[in-house]
Parts: C-alpha cells; structure tokens; sequence
C-alpha cells in the first residue's frame, strides 16, 4: 500500500517513478499496404476492414474488406434510409465488428390522397422539393459479421447530436465516451444492445477520448481536464486524468497527470493500460507513452519529442506507440525526419525501445490494429491529407 501510494503521489505531481532506459536500435522502414477512403479501421482475422462515411440522399456507412496486400475481398453498405454517421469502431472477442455513431429517426410515411393533375398553360416545370434531414439525435450501435453483415442497429434517442470519441467492446457488453451539449458522458450497453443511463461528467472543461471496458462492467475513462473531478483539484494548466467508473456508473477514482504551468491529455489506451497522451509545457511538445496497473500507478514512462498526436496498442509482450515526429528520437538510429512523419516504436514489458519503425509517406497515425494472422495493421493520414494503411516491414 505505501508503495502504491507513492507513485500516485509522484503521478500527481508529475514525477514518474520509472522511465525507460535508453537502447539505441536502428530505425527500418514501416510499409505503406494502400490508399484508403477511411475514417477508421480495425482487423479482425486475416481481414482489414476500412470503415468510411459517404453523401447521397442521406449519408450511409460504407465498409471495405481486405486482404494484407490491400486487395479489397468485399464491401458492404449500412443504409437505413435515414442519415447515419459512423464515428468510432472496435473488434469484439467473437471477431464482430461494432460501429458507434449517431443516425437521425426514420419518420413516417404519411397516407395522402390521390394527386390531381393541376392546370399549367404556361409550362413551367416546378423544381422538385429537398427532402428535409432530420438531426442525428440517437445515439447508435451497429453490430456486423467479420464479413461486414449487418446483424444488430441499437439506438438510444437524446436530445442534441452527441459526438463519439471511443468505444471498448468485451464479452458483456460495449461503452462509449463522448461530448453531449458540449459536456462528457459514458454509456454503456449489453452485447444485445440493451443501453443503460448515460452518465455525465464534469462540464465543457473536461474532454474524454479514451476508454477501458473491463469484465466485471466497471469503465476506465481517460482524457483531458481543467476543472476539479470528484474533489481532485486542477494541478496544470490543464491535467490528464484517468478515472474509473463502476458498474453502477459511480466514479469510484480519479488519478491526475500533471506538470506545473503544463497542458496534458490522454488521447488512446489499450486493454492491457497502456495509454499515450501529450505533453505540452510552453513550446515544447513531447508524447509520452505509460503503463498502468489497474490501480492507475505507473510501472513505466517514457517520452520523446513529437507533434502531439499518438496512438498505442499492446500485442502479447510488445507495447507498440506510434507518434507523429518531426525531430531526432533518443534511441533511434538514423531517424532525422524533415517534416511531419509517423514514427513507430515497439516497447518490451518494461518500456524500453526493442524496435523503431518510421516512414516519411505518413504523417499522423490514427489508429492501430491487431490479429494473430495479419499482425499490426496501422491507419495514418499523409501531409496531404490522404490516408494509408500501413503494417510493419
């Protein structure tokens, strides 16, 4: 107990008790699979599946399979008929893929009598009516096959659109976190797609982008605040924070990162606690990548020079962080990027680099995935504002 209370004294403060020690390894080249149209992704099995968002009558969810080499395998498109937006995706145990998003209600058709043809001697030709859109005010769940099959739509009506930041997805059920009326929230829901009470958090001083979902139901949530949360008062210019929320939805902890006159986030985490955030005091910006136990202390830290936008996954024994660099990494042989480039690092059990990836064809990660078959699949935006899928060489 005195052990764990020490390194949550050192996290509050913004001290860590153990950074990874420097190991220099040789940088190799990361390999761009293909250009996509997608705003998100996820494996499941041998197969990537690209999830995008497209326009027509009303706006409808477009999702591509593909093999390792980019090869598209199949497609398919969620269209209920009202417009539907898909915001966030993850991969359940099964190998299903969910969606979160929001949709807008589908109205009724109402009954009308027959037409009469109405007399026009000058010929004018009436320009057709736009059909109105209503606003996507329900919050929304799609549950589909590995192979992109729709097999459940759930929806949970509010009363303004809400935007969706994350989702974890387990064998009891699915959450998600987001901004409703400009305030965070949580919700959860059953793998049947059963919603419970959305929860609110803090005000519009609070962000949240991240989230765990554990097996007894309780929810770790993690991002950005510069308000006090249940009693734990600002220590920066704005802290990270990191809190667990019971079955119940009662926040049972909140833990602070800080750093005097210093602006911090956390924008990812994984299933294991590894999260990645920034770190920004004055003009210079690091990323930093932590481990946590479930009690939120870290076991270890490490953080390089970057642009501010990261992401992290865990696979088996490998913490793989990847960051948007534009400088020299400590450790790194022969990385010295001239502009916005994603660097790739892969951490062993105790933080320290075993491997570095990077490539100057990307420039921001957005995401990255894992399976058994295909290994780490990444997401990542160009200069240009394209987007690539990427894998390790």
């Amino acid at each position: 107990m005195k052990r764990t209370a020490l390194f949550l004294a050192l996290l509050l403060v913004g001290i860590t008790p153990a950074v990874a020690a420097p190991k220099s390894v040789a940088v190799k080249k990361l390999t761009i699979i293909a250009t996509v149209n997608a705003e998100a992704m996820v494996v499941t099995g041998k197969t990537i599946v690209t999830v995008s968002n497209t326009e027509g009558l009303n706006s409808n969810i477009l999702l591509t399979g593909m093999d390792i080499s980019g090869a598209q395998l199949w497609q398919k498109t969620i269209d209920s008929g009202v417009d539907e937006i898909a915001l966030t995706s993850a991969v359940d145990p099964l190998g299903n893929v969910w969606l979160a998003g929001a949709s807008s209600v589908l109205t009724s058709v109402e009954s009308a009598t027959a037409p009469v043809q109405a007399e026009n001697p000058d010929g004018v030709i009436a320009e057709a009516v736009t059909k109105l859109r209503g606003d996507m005010n329900q919050l929304t769940l799609w549950k589909l096959s590995p192979l992109g099959d729709l097999l459940g739509t759930y929806t949970l009506s509010q009363s303004a659109p809400a935007l969706i930041n994350a989702i974890s997805v387990n064998e009891s059920g699915v959450s998600i976190v987001g901004q409703l009326l400009d305030k965070p929230f949580l919700v959860s829901a059953t793998a049947n797609g059963v919603f419970g009470k959305v929860i609110s958090i803090g005000t519009s001083k609070t962000q949240l982008g991240a989230l765990v979902r554990h097996s007894d139901g309780s929810v770790s949530v993690f991002g950005s605040s510069a308000e006090t949360l249940a009693g734990k008062k600002l220590a920066g210019v704005r802290d990270g924070v990191l809190m667990r929320v019971s079955k119940t939805g009662a926040i049972a902890s909140v833990v602070r990162s800080s750093a005097p006159k210093a602006n911090r986030a956390w924008l990812a985490a994984d299933s294991t606690l590894a999260l990645t955030g920034f770190v920004k005091s004055g003009k210079v910006v690091e990323t930093a990548f932590t481990k946590f136990t479930m009690a939120f202390a870290p076991t270890w830290t490490m953080r390089v020079p970057s642009l501010g936008t990261s992401t992290v996954l865990t696979a088996g024994k490998t913490t793989f962080g990847a960051f948007s660099s534009s400088s020299a990494a400590t450790g790194v042989i022969g990385w010295k990027p001239t502009s916005a480039s994603v660097l790739l690092l892969a951490l062993d059990v105790k933080g320290v680099i075993a491997g570095a990836y990077g490539s100057s064809e990307i420039a921001e990660p957005i995401s990255l995935a894992y399976s058994k078959e295909l290994g780490l699949i990444g997401l990542a935006k160009t200069s240009a504002q394209n987007v690539s899928l990427f894998k390790l060489p």
